[in-house]
């Protein structure tokens, strides 16, 4: 299969070649990070010296703090590409020490974890670099390749497989299974483990497997704490360490301080179906299921949020519910104002809700489903 071309290549190159500042690239493992920036540097044709972290010749003088030494490392190079970046120790104060000595040297570091890479750089880096986060493969990236109708072709696959780039290589149902099951037991735990102080990734499975079950619903962390046999505030952690990971994103309540207005809870969602489908251990057809309404809930909001970040369009995201039991599924805080979202798998038309369109008359409201998803997420 050919390359899928990805929306961050052409942002990468601006910024590398005419910014100046350091580029820094997160994403979950398997997202494509890597083949992303050696593609991107194919075509570049810049002199780049590669260094892959996970090795441990380049740890020394990676952590040096000499600028001595970062000096004689990438003499005669253009660039420097350091992958996985957040296997080295002190990386952001040796990366402002190259930005500061090696004048006209351009970086691109990559991690797999903005759990200490972006604790490392936040502070030394400030207004030196740039930060992007890479996802797997986008709606709007497909759409390169693929027309309209191959895309809803394709919707069945997206729901029950996900979109790790690894995926739409693979053919049969059972390697696509294997492969899930391989990374789910891999990726998903070893950056926690190793970055964080979490010992038990029993509870970490069951955590997932919980909230995976409670897409598009409100959850109560003292809940969860309670099946799970941890404290609130654990349950919390864990949830934060697996956002930092690019496993999860959540959603809070919109609101403008209005008394009858939800805020205190969050809905959570998964980077990818996938990895969700196989934490519950179902890789059965939609039509088969009793959680087409969630997984369909899923898709569009992480492709709607794909497709912003891709688009550089910042925004912030929320659902909407009041006590009395009104509520929007996703809403939008922008440039271009508040828009509201409801998002329906069947094919009953619904109205705005009353008290939105009292309380926020100059926000837009719209309904998207099956008939129209692709103008949502394209």
């Amino acid at each position: 299969m050919a390359i899928i071309p990805r929306k961050l290549e052409n942002i990468l190159r601006k910024r590398i070649l005419h910014s100046g500042k350091i580029v820094v690239l997160y994403g979950a493992r398997q997202v494509g990070k890597t083949t992303l920036v050696k593609n991107l540097l194919n075509k570049l044709k810049i002199k780049t010296l590669e260094v892959n972290a996970d090795e441990q010749r380049y740890l020394d003088v990676l952590s040096s703090r000499d600028s001595r030494k970062l000096q004689e490392f990438t003499e005669g190079y253009s660039l420097l590409f350091l992958d996985e970046a957040q296997r080295i120790p002190e990386i952001g104060i040796n990366l402002k020490i190259l930005a500061d000595t090696c004048k006209g040297l351009k970086i691109i570091a990559t991690g797999s974890s903005s759990l200490e890479l972006a604790g490392r750089i936040s502070e030394p880096l400030t207004g030196r670099k740039w930060t992007f986060n890479l996802f797997p493969i986008a709606q709007t990236e497909l759409r390169s390749m693929r027309n309209r109708y191959e895309l809803k072709q394709e919707l069945e696959d997206r729901l029950v497989w996900g979109s790790y780039p690894e995926i739409f290589r693979l053919k049969s149902s059972m390697l696509k299974e294997a492969y899930l099951r391989e990374i789910s037991s891999d990726y998903l735990y070893r950056d926690l483990l190793m970055l964080s102080e979490i010992r038990n990734s029993d509870k970490l499975r069951r955590l997932l497997k919980l909230l995976a079950f409670q897409i598009g619903s409100e959850v109560s962390l003292h809940e969860v704490g309670q099946q799970l046999e941890m404290t609130k505030e654990t349950v919390h952690r864990y949830i934060d360490l697996l956002e930092k990971t690019f496993v999860l994103f959540s959603l809070g309540g919109f609101n403008r301080n209005l008394r009858k207005e939800i805020t205190k809870m969050k809905k959570y969602y998964f980077y990818d179906l996938g990895i969700r489908n196989v934490l519950i251990d179902n890789f059965k057809s939609p039509s088969e299921r009793n959680d087409f309404g969630q997984l369909w809930e899923n898709f569009l909001i992480v492709e709607r949020l794909k497709r912003n970040a891709y688009r550089e369009r910042p925004c912030s995201q929320y659902f909407w519910r009041t006590y009395t039991g009104a509520e929007i599924d996703y809403v939008e805080e922008g440039a271009d104002g508040l828009n509201g979202f409801e998002i329906k798998s069947g094919k009953k038309k619904t109205r705005p809700p009353e008290t939105w369109l009292k309380e926020y008359p100059q926000a837009t409201w719209q309904e998207v489903g099956t008939h129209n998803w692709l103008n949502f997420v394209l």
